[in-house]
């Protein structure tokens, strides 16, 4: 093994350090913006219950209405405080992952679909172009048959009329046989 050969290895290994530090950082954040959101959860919770009771207390709720609402807000406080423990993190990031999932297999069935469109817009542009080549092709030729007819028509039409007459020995017989 060469000098030369290690420095592109450790080089190598340099530029993957800090792709794992990108993401390293991107899941801290991630991270960080999860356990915001819970905290904000939870005291949203908290505030809805505080209000539950306010509302009971002025009579606004009944025993029954107070007890669901404070049920209610009770759970949303729990979400919010489990979004702040590890494991809520971890689950809020397979969330995440499978969002972006979800969102990657959207934009690439949009890419397949508008590329699709491209390919058949082009082909059916080359399908024109094709066809239109062909009827210039068989256009000209019935043109060029045209002109010979009419080249041969003006040479008989030359030919003086007794010479037009003649007919080999056996012609008759073989018109005759044409008919039939």
């Amino acid at each position: 093994m060469s000098f030369r050969e290690i420095a592109v290895t450790i080089r190598a290994v340099n530029r993957a350090s800090a792709e794992f530090s990108r993401i390293q950082t991107d899941a801290e954040a991630l991270s960080v913006r999860v356990k915001s959101l819970g905290a904000a959860i939870a005291g949203l919770g908290a505030t809805g219950l505080a209000i539950g009771h306010i509302a009971h207390q002025f009579g606004i709720l009944n025993d029954e209405q107070a007890k669901v609402f404070n049920s209610a807000m009770m759970v949303v406080t729990v979400m919010g405080m489990f979004m702040r423990t590890s494991m809520g993190v971890a689950i809020a990031q397979k969330v995440y992952a499978a969002a972006c999932w979800i969102a990657t297999a959207a934009q690439n069935s949009l890419n397949i679909s508008y590329a699709t469109f491209l390919a058949l817009t082009g082909v059916g542009i080359a399908v024109i172009v094709a066809a239109a080549a062909a009827m210039w092709s068989f256009a000209s030729s019935m043109n060029a048959a045209t002109s010979s007819v009419q080249g041969f028509n003006a040479a008989t039409s030359e030919v003086p009329s007794r010479s037009r007459g003649v007919q080999r020995a056996g012609e008759q017989a073989m018109y005759r046989r044409g008919v039939e």
